[in-house]
């Protein structure tokens, strides 16, 4: 009896923070639970007169798209080696904004955040004609003023597949290196200031406390933002891949990516378990992928891991 009541008033305790938490719950249940249901469509034919349920089955003939073309070794590896790059110099170029925002005054820190939030919320379309101003070969900005300047002629930007890695890095750094910023920011400016007041007096300069105080007491917020990136690291921005090159072609070779490879396939074929297959391949890579930098960072810190 003691045992039940106990448990009585810890749910009357708790009553509140649960209804709290229940409008969260529902949107979670309906919006990411309710829809795996549709994974069914990665193993079947599906036709719109049977349904999902009454559509025969395939196998695994829907995987067999990305994989048993030419295709496939191509997107998977501009996947993976964009998200890395993105990972690495986002993360690198995300904390040093955050650090240089954290030593400047306030009213200037606000400022700066608006400017460099700004391009994280302009869409991909109108980001993709900015770039297309800047590239265009009959009337860009860097055929006409840049190069014309130099004596050199101008490039056919949407043709020339070998640029496009290091374009596609640089828009993707301008469009969301605000947003992550901020976040780091907000971390570091929670930090005790107690810290750098006694390290001032020890006699540490502005890089040692960025060393040995602020990068440590970072680490935590860095290794659950990479954690993050790492889980859509099989994932890619369907506006940055397909907007911002104008869908040409000729370039596909280093623009072509899984999600874009997919819409295409989709486009010509309309065949709509292929892309629940590539999706739910995706999911389980990306999975499978975050399950292992979990284990790695267990190892190097335990407290940092998610599980």
């Amino acid at each position: 009896m003691m045992e039940k009541t106990k448990k009585k008033s810890k749910v009357r305790r708790y009553l509140p923070f649960y209804l709290m938490a229940l409008p969260g719950l529902v949107y979670l249940f309906i919006n990411n639970y309710m829809p795996m249901g549709g994974l069914i469509l990665a193993f079947k034919n599906y036709s719109a007169r049977k349904g999902i349920w009454g559509s025969n089955w395939a196998g695994l003939k829907n995987f067999k798209f990305l994989f048993a073309t030419q295709d496939a070794w191509t997107i998977t590896r501009n996947t993976l080696c964009y998200n890395i790059a993105f990972i690495i110099l986002g993360t690198i170029l995300s904390v040093t904004i955050a650090i240089l925002l954290s030593e400047v005054k306030a009213k200037a820190a606000k400022f700066y955040q608006s400017f460099i939030l700004l391009p994280h919320l302009i869409s991909w379309v109108i980001i993709s004609y900015l770039v297309f101003a800047f590239l265009s070969a009959e009337s860009g900005f860097i055929n006409n003023t840049i190069l014309a300047a130099l004596g050199k002629e101008g490039i056919n930007w949407y043709s020339e597949a070998k640029y496009w890695p290091v374009i596609i890095v640089l828009v993707y750094l301008w469009q969301s290196t605000g947003y992550t910023s901020i976040v780091y920011y907000a971390s570091v400016v929670g930090f005790d200031k107690g810290y750098y007041e006694a390290a001032e007096l020890e006699g540490a300069g502005p890089w040692q406390k960025i060393r040995y105080i602020t990068l440590p007491l970072l680490r935590p917020v860095i290794i659950t933002m990479v954690m993050l990136s790492v889980g859509r690291i099989f994932y890619s921005d369907f506006g940055l891949f397909y907007q911002i090159p104008m869908n040409s072609g000729t370039i596909y070779s280093t623009t072509n990516v899984i999600d874009t490879y997919v819409y295409r396939g989709l486009l010509q074929q309309g065949n709509i378990g292929m892309s629940a297959a590539a999706g739910l391949y995706q999911s389980v890579v990306g999975f499978i992928i975050v399950l292992i930098a979990n284990g790695i960072v267990r190892k190097i810190d335990k407290d940092s891991a998610f599980i």
